[in-house]
C-alpha cells in the first residue's frame, strides 16, 4: 500500500507533463491526420503559425565540438524569435556554406546533428513541433559521404526512366538515413538556351522526356505512400519557365505565351504532380509581368484546382523579397508577403520573406487569419504524413548500411554508362584495344575530381571519385603504358603546356583528350545570397568554373587554350579520341570535322571515370541519346527540335540544323527498322492507336537501341510543333536478333490548347515518325482522327 502511494506521488510530481503530452489529441497517433492538425492549429499563437512557414538556412544550426554535436545557439535563437518550422540544407557542404571535410559532417555525424536538432525542438519548445528538414538532392544528397550520381542532363541522356527511378530511390534512402525528409529535385525546366548556367540541372529541351524523368524521380523519392521508411518527399523546381531567360541570364525575364506554357512548360510539372509530388518551388522569373512567387493563376488555379496538388508550395531562396526588390511589384515587404501567400505560396525559403513581414500583414488586416491558417495546415499535414511527430529521430547506427554503399556505387556507374553519348566514331576507331602499347591521356578534365561532378556537390574524400585517367589505367593491360599530361586548364591560360602534351602524343598509339567545362565551386569565388556565383570577368583569380548556377555564357566555345591544345594534338597525326565532360552543349564544330571519335559524358559522377573507360575499351556499348540539341553557333539559338511550324531555313553562313540533334547518339553496332504497323481503335468519344515496329541488330555487337516515336499534327486550328516526341523505349538487342517495339497513343497525346483556351483533340491526320533520333526518321505512316 505504501509503495503504491509513493508510486502515485512520483507519477503526479514527475510524470504529469509526460502524461498530459501523451493525451493531447495532436500527440495521439491513433487519431486521423486531419484531427491532429486541427487540434494543433487551435493551440498555436499567430506568431507560432507564421513561424511554421519559415524555412531557414540550416548549416549553422548545429555545433560540432570534437565528437559532440549539438543544437547551436543560432538555432535556439531562431526558435525563440521566429518559432521556425523548417530548415533547408542543414547538411549541405560546399564553398558557399564554408563547410569542408574538416568542419562538416560525416554521414554518422549528420544523423547525430539532425537528432540533436529535433530533440531540442521536441523537448525545449512549447508545443514540441518537429522541424521538416529539406536537403539538396538532384544527383545525390549534397552532403559529405553521399553517393554522387551524374547530373540531370546526363540522367536524361540515359532515356531510361526505370533506371532513374532506381537512382532516386537510392538518393532518398541516403537522405532519409541522416534525417532529411524532403529532397530538392527534380528540376523540370525546359532548357532551350544552353548559355543558361543551370542547363546541367535540367533534363533538356523536350517536355515529354522531362516529364518522364520527373515522374521517375518523384516515384523513386517518395514511394507509394508519404512517410514510408527510406523515402522522402520531392520538391519540383522551378515553377515555371525558369530555364529560358532572355540572353541566357540566370533568373532573368522570360518571354513565353500562354499557349507555350500550356503545351510545353507546364506538362512536365503536371506529370510529376500527378505522380504524387508533395512540394513545388516557385521560380525567380515573372511571366507576362507577374512574378511566379505571386502568381495566383499558376499556384492556385493551375496547380491546385486543375491538377489537384495537395502539398505545399515553397519560394526559391529570397524570391518573396524579390517582389519588393528586383521585380518591384510590391510596395514593401509586408505587401510582398501578402501577395505571395494570397497567390498560394505557403513556405518562405530564407525566413526573411514572411517572418515579421507576414506577421505585420496579418495584424494590419492585409492577410486574413484564414489565409494564414490555410498555409499552416498544409505544412502541418505534411509533417504528420511524414511521421515526424511519431518518429522524429533517425537510427544513427543504421547510417553506415544505407549511405555510400557498394550497391549505390555500382548504380552510379550504371547511370554513368547509360548516359554516355557517342557523337562520332569515324572508321570505327572505338572501341580501343586494351592491349595497346602506349596511350596518352591529356586534358584538364582527365584527372580532375571536382570537374567531373557538377554543381550541387559536396567535398569528396580522397580516392572516392574515379577519374578518366584512373579508369583507363584500370581498364588496360599491365603492359600498356599510360602517359598523362594536363596540357591546359579549362579557362586559365597562364599554365598551358601544349609542348609536353604533344610530346606524349607523339610517343603514343592513341591519344585520349578530355576537355569541356566545369561547375566545380571553389573557395576563392564569392557567392550571392541566393547561392549563385558572382562572376567577375576581370578577375585575376581564374577558376575552371564556366558552368553551374550563376555562370551564364555569351558564347559556347571551348574556353582557355583547350581548342589550341586539341589542334596541336591533331597535328601529330595520331588517332584522337575526344571525351567531353561538361554541363551544357559546347561548340564542337572543329572537333566534329577533324577528330576521329567523340564521347560526351556530361558530368558523369563519382564512377564516371570507370564508366568512360568501359565505353572506350568496349566493355560497354554506348547508347546514350542527347536530351538537348547542340548548336553550330549561338546565332542559331534557340535551336530546339520541336519548334513551331514552319520549318527553319538555312542561314547565309551555315545550315539551320544543329550540329547534333535532339535524340542523337551512335552505337558500336547498327540497327535496322522495319514493319511499321498502326492498329487504330476509335469510338465516338475515344481513340487508341497502337504503333509497333521491328528493330534488328545488324552489327557486330550486342547493344541497346533507343527507339523514338514522334507525331506531327498535319493541320490544326493553332500552330503546332514541326514534330513532337510522344514515346520512347530503350531495349537491349543481341547481335543478329530483333525486338518488337510497341507504343500506345491516346487522345491525351493528341490534344492542343485551342483558340478558345480549352484543351481539345481535333479531327484530322497525324503523321507518325519512327527512328533513333529526331532528325533520323526510318519509318513513316499516318492515322486519321474522326471523333
Amino acid at each position: 500500500m505504501k509503495l503504491t502511494y509513493i508510486f502515485l506521488l512520483a507519477l503526479i510530481c514527475f510524470g504529469t507533463k509526460q502524461v498530459s503530452a501523451q493525451t493531447l489529441p495532436y500527440k495521439n497517433s491513433k487519431l486521423s491526420i486531419d484531427e491532429r492538425v486541427a487540434d494543433l492549429l487551435g493551440r498555436m499563437t499567430v506568431e507560432e503559425k507564421v513561424g511554421q512557414l519559415s524555412k531557414l538556412l540550416g548549416w549553422e544550426m548545429y555545433e560540432k565540438n570534437g565528437k559532440n554535436i549539438s543544437a547551436s545557439p543560432k538555432l535556439k535563437d531562431a526558435v525563440k524569435t521566429q518559432h521556425i518550422g523548417m530548415l533547408w540544407a542543414t547538411l549541405r557542404a560546399d564553398p558557399w556554406t564554408q563547410k569542408t571535410l574538416l568542419n562538416g559532417l560525416s554521414p554518422q555525424e549528420a544523423a547525430k546533428a539532425t537528432n540533436a536538432i529535433q530533440r531540442y525542438m521536441i523537448d525545449s519548445t512549447r508545443l514540441g513541433i518537429p522541424l521538416l528538414l529539406s536537403e539538396e538532392a538532384p544527383h545525390g544528397h549534397m552532403a559529405i559521404g553521399a553517393t554522387v550520381f551524374p547530373t540531370a542532363i546526363g540522367q536524361a541522356s540515359t532515356w531510361n526512366p526505370f533506371l532513374i527511378e532506381k537512382m532516386a530511390s537510392a538518393i532518398a534512402k541516403e537522405t532519409f538515413a541522416v534525417g532529411g525528409k524532403n529532397g530538392y529535385g527534380p528540376v523540370l525546366d525546359l532548357a532551350r538556351d544552353p548559355r543558361w548556367s543551370r542547363t546541367e540541372e535540367s533534363y533538356g529541351e523536350d517536355p515529354y522526356l522531362i516529364g518522364r524523368m520527373g515522374e521517375a524521380m518523384v516515384k523513386g523519392f517518395q514511394g507509394k505512400t508519404i512517410g514510408e521508411e527510406n523515402k522522402i518527399i520531392s520538391t519540383l523546381k522551378h515553377f515555371v519557365a525558369y530555364g529560358v531567360p532572355e540572353g541566357g541570364h540566370n533568373g532573368g525575364a522570360v518571354s513565353v505565351g500562354e499557349r507555350a506554357l500550356m503545351q510545353h512548360y507546364l506538362p512536365p510539372f503536371e506529370k510529376a504532380v500527378k505522380a504524387g509530388a508533395s512540394s513545388v518551388m516557385t521560380a525567380y522569373n515573372s511571366i507576362d509581368g507577374i512574378p511566379c512567387s505571386a502568381n495566383e493563376w499558376l499556384l492556385t488555379q493551375v496547380l491546385r484546382n486543375q491538377w489537384g496538388f495537395k502539398g505545399f508550395v515553397v519560394s526559391d531562396l529570397l524570391s518573396i523579397s524579390g517582389l519588393n526588390g528586383s521585380h518591384a511589384t510590391a510596395e514593401n515587404a509586408a505587401d510582398a508577403a501578402s501577395q505571395s501567400i494570397h497567390a498560394g505560396l505557403d513556405v518562405d525559403l530564407s525566413g526573411s520573406g514572411f517572418n515579421t513581414n507576414l506577421l505585420e500583414a496579418v495584424k494590419t488586416g492585409l492577410v486574413d487569419q484564414a489565409v494564414l491558417d490555410r498555409a499552416v495546415v498544409r505544412v502541418l499535414h505534411m509533417k504528420f504524413s511524414l511521421g515526424l511527430f511519431d518518429k522524429p529521430y533517425v537510427d544513427e547506427q543504421a547510417v553506415v548500411k544505407k549511405v555510400a554503399t557498394a550497391e549505390h556505387s555500382q548504380l552510379a556507374r550504371q547511370v554513368a554508362l547509360e548516359s554516355i553519348v557517342l557523337l562520332k566514331n569515324e572508321n570505327n576507331v572505338l572501341p580501343l584495344s586494351k592491349s595497346l602499347k602506349r596511350i596518352a591521356v591529356i586534358g584538364p578534365n582527365a584527372d580532375n575530381v571536382y570537374n567531373q561532378l557538377g554543381d550541387y556537390t559536396a567535398p569528396q574524400e580522397d580516392g572516392k571519385v574515379k577519374t578518366v585517367l584512373e579508369g583507363i589505367k584500370a581498364a588496360v593491360s599491365k603492359q600498356t603504358v599510360v602517359d598523362y599530361v594536363k596540357g591546359c586548364a579549362i579557362r586559365d591560360t597562364t599554365a598551358t603546356d601544349i609542348a609536353a602534351a604533344v610530346q606524349a602524343a607523339n610517343q603514343a598509339e592513341v591519344v585520349v583528350v578530355v576537355l569541356g567545362g566545369s561547375s566545380a565551386r571553389d573557395f576563392k569565388t564569392s557567392y550571392q545570397a541566393t547561392g549563385a556565383a558572382n562572376v567577375d570577368a576581370a578577375s585575376q583569380a581564374i577558376s575552371d568554373m564556366e558552368s553551374g548556377e550563376g555562370f551564364d555564357r555569351s558564347t559556347l566555345d571551348l574556353m582557355g587554350d583547350q581548342l589550341a591544345l586539341l589542334k596541336a594534338l591533331k597535328a601529330t597525326g595520331k588517332p584522337i579520341v575526344l571525351v567531353t565532360i561538361k554541363g551544357r552543349p559546347l561548340n564542337l564544330n572543329w572537333a566534329d570535322e577533324h577528330v576521329s571519335a567523340i564521347l560526351d559524358a556530361w558530368y558523369p559522377g563519382q564512377e564516371g571515370g570507370l564508366a568512360i573507360a568501359d565505353v572506350l575499351f568496349g566493355a560497354y556499348n554506348p547508347a546514350g541519346r542527347l536530351p538537348i540539341s547542340f548548336p553550330r553557333s549561338i546565332g542559331q539559338l534557340p535551336v530546339y527540335y520541336n519548334h513551331n511550324k514552319p520549318n527553319h531555313h538555312d542561314y547565309i553562313e551555315l545550315r539551320a540544323k544543329p550540329l547534333y540533334a535532339f535524340g542523337y547518339g551512335l552505337s558500336y553496332t547498327t540497327f535496322d527498322y522495319s514493319d511499321l504497323q498502326i492498329d487504330l481503335n476509335e469510338s465516338a468519344t475515344d481513340l487508341t492507336a497502337t504503333i509497333s515496329f521491328q528493330v534488328k541488330n545488324t552489327g557486330d555487337y550486342g547493344g541497346d537501341e533507343v527507339a523514338q516515336l514522334y507525331l506531327v499534327d498535319e493541320v490544326s486550328s493553332v500552330v503546332t510543333p514541326v514534330k513532337q516526341l510522344k514515346r520512347f523505349e530503350r531495349k537491349f538487342i543481341k547481335k543478329g536478333e530483333s525486338q518488337r517495339f510497341s507504343f500506345e497513343i491516346n487522345l491525351e497525346d493528341l490534344k492542343l490548347w485551342g483558340i478558345d483556351k480549352q484543351w481539345k483533340v481535333e479531327n484530322g491526320k497525324f503523321k507518325v515518325l519512327v527512328g533513333p533520333a529526331s532528325d533520323n526518321v526510318k519509318l513513316t505512316s499516318e492515322f486519321e482522327v474522326k471523333i
